[in-house]
């Protein structure tokens, strides 16, 4: 019924546009004519206000060009000539030429065929002239209105649609909406649309062949018509949609809709095998062991595909498992080292769920599991020690052979171990090879500079039969002993003969090399069989003041002290104090020396001191100039003509070996064996410092030394040697580079140069050289046994 009343509608609708248009066609033959100006009387009467002319009405497109719309006239044709004319939109102003006025009759016609969509009205001004150009009448507003045709088909606004549903959808559900436009007068039937879905295809093609769509031919909007939209069956649709005016009669034109369907997670993961069997190496950590294999129909890359793998009974975590975004599959990782001596197998149980929730419509299925056997493999294990680092605390006097520690490390594979200590800077330390006890080889030392915060370190190494081996710290605290007495200071000073009545005296304190509460305070006391004038008075922890009793003659007096430390146990030590008692100024300081030393009763007289002093002064200078001129007379006794290395001097060179008892060249070796003299002996030059005599000694040219510099400082040569061994290869090497970087030196790995060779020497014949019989005495016959470049030289001693 619907339908045959908008068939009735429409019918109705192209009946009037056909009357309208035969109404215009007879307006075209006799065009209307409007009297837009009348005459009152004499003159010239405008218009009402509230007369309204109504438009004109144009119909679009038409093919009858030109055409005569409208007449206008006015009532001053009568009296004289008028002129009309016409201005505005589609005249003189853009878009122009399409209107005209014929200036004698008022006819208005339409040059050009109209477009309604472009422009739907016109606005005018129609003027009425004189000849001369004088306005007869006031302007008047001419309205032309475009009546609309269906002359533009409806189109969609997109040329293909997106949209998605949920697989499994009720029907009824909204999917997406479409919309399209009519460039026609949407007042009119022309813009009337009307949606349709004329075509569905599934994809793939014939998964479905039910129509599972419908669209609201109004609104555009499309909507699910039936069940059964599963992705796994069907991925999406594609759609046909048609778009028609004239609610559904008129102008046509045809889109597209592609419909996704997506998934839900209505699928559980599966194991594909349940069960797998690998293996794994103990000792190693972070690292993959094997995978497992899940299958899921969901949406591959989605959430509800992407696997979450858990283990059930891994209580002690000594493995993990992750997810492989690619593959889905399952990483089965080793995250702590595991021991075969303690497990060999380990049977884990796996479970895999999706990182989406499952949706409601998934078949009701249990959580899916596998089975995994890992089979640990036995590796060589380093030993381990049983704490590191391993502390020891003994006290540093500790006697040698002394156990420290024992059972120190243990090999996982049970294997026969060997133990050394690797660092040992002061060598206090032993240790048995086989059994791993650490003992004292010596009594250890506080005062070590390895000793800090009373803490030595050593270091330990264990290695097992197989070659693999373990080092660990040795850390050994000690404790002080009492090890060394106290020792009384100063030994020596001077108490007023009145310190008995002033209560002055000697103040005395004490040093122990041992730290505390091995140290002070201190306790003095005098023997009273051997000190029975004197007493100690303790004035703190560190000092005490040494007074006689009485009043004591002026002289040098010996006290026996003892001083006592707080250790445990005390030690002592026994001192005797040289005291000396005099008289005293008023700052209580002795008046003289020499009138205590008179005044001493066991001393010596104070010009007996003088001789005595002034005689080892003089036997010291005896001796210095001694040895100056032993010195001189061994260097320079050289006999003319006897050359320099002839032995009939006492004072051969040959004779004169230096021992030094230091590293380097000694004294740069000139003093020993002097090489000016290697020039000729007459013209032997003077050195500086010398003991040649000046006078009668011709000086020669000095010869000049290009091996190295003169006159620059020397680097210091390191003297103590260390105290650890391990140090010699440094202090070695040290000495080295001092050496090599000495200017003042001749470098040992180099030769010698020297400008002047030598001129008229004085030396012999080479038989003269420590020759004590004839040439005949000798037998040189084996000098022909050398060879053609020792020839010449037998010729000369065996003419033979």
């Amino acid at each position: 019924m619907a339908s045959k009343m908008l068939m009735l509608y429409v019918l109705g609708s192209l009946l009037f546009q056909v009357w309208s248009s035969t109404e215009l066609h007879e307006v075209e033959s006799l065009p209307q004519t409007l009297h837009l100006w009348r005459n009152q009387g004499k003159g010239v009467i405008r218009v009402k206000r509230d007369w309204i002319i109504p438009p004109i009405r144009v119909l679009e497109n038409s093919k009858q060009v030109p055409e005569d719309l409208v007449q206008i006239k006015s009532d001053k044709i009568f009296t004289s000539e008028v002129i009309y004319k016409l201005e505005g939109p589609g005249v003189d102003q853009e878009p122009k030429n399409l209107f005209e006025i014929d200036d004698k009759t008022g006819v208005i016609r339409s040059k050009k065929p109209l477009d309604r969509e472009k422009y739907n009205s016109f606005t005018l001004k129609a003027f009425a002239l004189s000849p001369s150009g004088e306005r007869l009448e006031n302007p008047t507003t001419i309205e032309i209105v475009v009546l609309d045709q269906n002359d533009n088909r409806p189109a969609f606004t997109q040329s293909q649609f997106i949209g998605t549903v949920a697989e499994f959808s009720v029907p009824g559900t909204s999917v997406m909406s479409v919309s399209a436009t009519d460039a026609d007068d949407p007042k009119t039937e022309n813009a009337f649309l009307s949606y349709s879905i004329i075509g569905q295809e599934s994809i793939p093609t014939n998964a479905i062949n039910k129509t599972m769509f419908g669209i609201n031919n109004k609104t555009g909007a499309i909507y699910t018509r039936d069940v059964g939209l599963d992705r796994e069956a069907v991925k999406s649709f594609r759609l046909k949609l048609q778009i028609a005016d004239m609610g559904g009669m008129g102008l046509t034109s045809e889109g597209m809709a592609i419909i996704h369907v997506t998934d839900i997670n209505n699928h559980a993961p599966q194991f594909r095998p349940a069960s797998y069997s690998m293996i794994a190496e103990e000792n190693r950590k972070d690292y993959e062991i094997g995978r497992v294999n899940v299958t899921d129909r969901d949406d591959r890359g989605t959430g509800n595909w992407e696997a979450r793998f858990t283990i059930s009974n891994d209580p002690e975590g000594n493995f993990a498992i992750s997810t492989d975004a690619e593959t889905n599959q399952g990483i089965l990782t080793v995250v702590k080292p595991l021991d075969f001596e303690a497990l060999e197998e380990y049977v884990l149980i796996l479970k895999v769920v999706n990182l989406n929730p499952l949706s409601s419509k998934a078949p009701n299925l249990p959580v899916s599991t596998a089975t995994v056997v890992v089979t640990v493999v036995n590796q060589n294990e380093a030993p381990h020690f049983r704490e590191d680092p391993i502390h020891i605390v003994v006290p540093e006097s500790v006697a040698p052979q002394t156990l420290l520690k024992s059972n120190i490390a243990f090999d996982p594979d049970n294997s026969d171990l060997r133990y050394e200590i690797i660092r040992d800077p002061e060598r206090w330390l032993d240790i048995n090879r086989d059994t791993g006890d650490i003992s004292a080889k010596r009594t250890f030392n506080m005062r070590s500079p390895h000793v800090k915060n009373n803490v030595y370190n050593a270091v330990v190494k264990v290695t097992d039969a197989g070659g693999v081996s373990t080092t660990a710290r040795l850390t050994i605290t000690l404790r002080e002993t009492n090890d060394f007495p106290p020792q009384l200071f100063p030994l020596i000073g001077f108490v007023c003969k009145d310190a008995s009545r002033t209560g002055s005296g000697l103040v005395l304190s004490a040093l122990d090399e041992d730290f505390p509460p091995h140290a002070a305070p201190y306790t003095f006391q005098t023997r009273d069989d051997l000190s029975v004038n004197w007493t100690v008075i303790q004035v703190n922890d560190t000092h005490a003041v040494l007074h006689p009793l009485v009043e004591l003659e002026a002289g040098d007096y010996v006290v026996a002290v003892f001083v006592s430390d707080s250790g445990s146990p005390v030690l002592s030590s026994y001192a005797q104090v040289n005291v000396t008692v005099c008289l005293c100024n008023s700052f209580g300081d002795c008046k003289s020396e020499a009138g205590a030393v008179h005044g001493s009763s066991m001393g010596i007289s104070f010009i007996a001191i003088i001789i005595i002093m002034a005689s080892i002064a003089l036997l010291l200078l005896m001796l210095f100039v001694a040895v100056v001129v032993t010195a001189c007379g061994r260097h320079h006794r050289v006999k003319k003509g006897t050359g320099l290395l002839v032995g009939e001097s006492e004072d051969d060179v040959r004779d004169n070996v230096f021992n030094y008892d230091e590293q380097g060249g000694g004294e740069e070796d000139e003093n020993a064996f002097n090489i000016d003299l290697l020039w000729n002996p007459h013209d032997a030059p003077s050195t500086p410092g010398s003991c040649y005599p000046v006078s009668g000694v011709p000086r020669g040219r000095q010869p000049l030394r290009k091996d190295a510099p003169h006159n620059l400082p020397s680097p210091t040569y390191p003297r103590r040697p260390p105290a650890d061994p391990t140090d010699i290869e440094d202090y070695i090497n040290d000495g080295l580079e001092a050496a090599d970087n000495d200017p003042n030196v001749p470098p040992y790995d180099t030769a010698l140069i020297y400008d002047y060779e030598g001129e008229g020497s004085l030396a012999g014949s080479l038989s003269t050289i420590s020759s004590s019989s004839s040439d005949g005495d000798q037998d040189y016959n084996y000098l022909n046994d050398w060879g053609p470049r020792f020839q010449k030289l037998a010729n000369m001693y065996d003419p033979r």
